[in-house]
């Protein structure tokens, strides 16, 4: 008789950054300019690129999306959030970050982004991926200025 062995099945995870950006009493979002959820609101986020800390990376889209210059080292860690079906494009694993900055922090829309807009801290609306988690746990996180 012979024994059937199952394989590790490996699967391809991508890596991004996201940012909980908060002025005030508001959060800084972005009208996605792509699908999957092409017009709704997100966290400014994406890709960490090769060699690159996803630190290093949600500063980078931060300053990509909304043209906001942010120094890494600022970005206090909210989570990491993994699971499975997070992200309809496949397995995506995201570190999330929050930073709080001065009341006239000026904002505009760039690379992927179609539009920034700032929406209460408290009541996001419904927003794209598992981004209303994130900005959850990051309510629950020291505020430090």
């Amino acid at each position: 008789m012979t024994e059937t062995v199952e394989t590790e099945t490996w699967e391809t995870i991508s890596y991004t950054a996201d940012v909980v950006y908060i002025r005030g009493t508001d959060v800084l979002m972005v009208v996605r300019g792509d699908a999957p959820y092409e017009g709704q609101l997100a966290l400014p986020g994406g890709g960490v690129d090769r060699g690159e800390t996803s630190r290093a990376a949600g500063a980078r889209e931060l300053l990509e999306e909304t043209g906001v210059v942010v120094d890494p080292a600022d970005l206090v860690l909210v989570g990491v959030y993994d699971r499975p079906d997070r992200d309809p494009r496949g397995r995506v694993v995201t570190a999330a970050y929050m930073v709080i900055v001065e009341d006239d922090t000026a904002t505009r829309a760039g690379d992927d982004a179609a539009a920034v807009q700032w929406v209460p801290l408290a009541t996001p609306g419904d927003l794209a991926f598992d981004h209303n988690e994130i900005v959850a746990d990051a309510l629950r996180q020291p505020i430090t200025r």
